[in-house]
């Protein structure tokens, strides 16, 4: 018998930009989680009607709006990739990650003493 992996495979990569589908923020992926990992309140939280499924990966952004930056956790299909090639302000993303010469965001390399 074949066993299916219902484990969908993340549309979105670590340091990519990206921008929520519904709310005006964007921002830079630094974590995935395979799908829903945060707390039951947090989930509650989100109104039934444009609540997302728990079955499909949730990203973990250095966010930013307008007026602040944040942390913002999004559901796979609450984003699309960001295509402004405007650099992110959040103040940690020059912490985790270095510009590429393409706009895009790469890890920062490590140094091991």
């Amino acid at each position: 018998m074949e066993v299916v992996n219902k484990v969908k495979t993340a549309k979105f990569s670590i340091g990519q930009v990206v921008r929520h589908r519904l709310f005006p923020f964007r921002g830079v992926v630094f974590d995935v989680d395979p799908q829903f990992a945060n707390t039951e309140e947090w989930y509650e939280s989100i109104p039934a009607e444009v609540r997302p499924r728990k079955d499909q990966p949730f990203y973990h952004l250095l966010a930013e709006n307008s007026e602040t930056e944040y942390i913002a956790y999004v559901s796979e299909q609450n984003l699309q990739a960001d295509e402004s090639d405007e650099p992110v302000r959040h103040p940690q993303v020059r912490e985790l990650f270095e510009k590429r010469p393409d706009g895009s965001y790469g890890p920062r390399r490590q140094s091991r003493h």
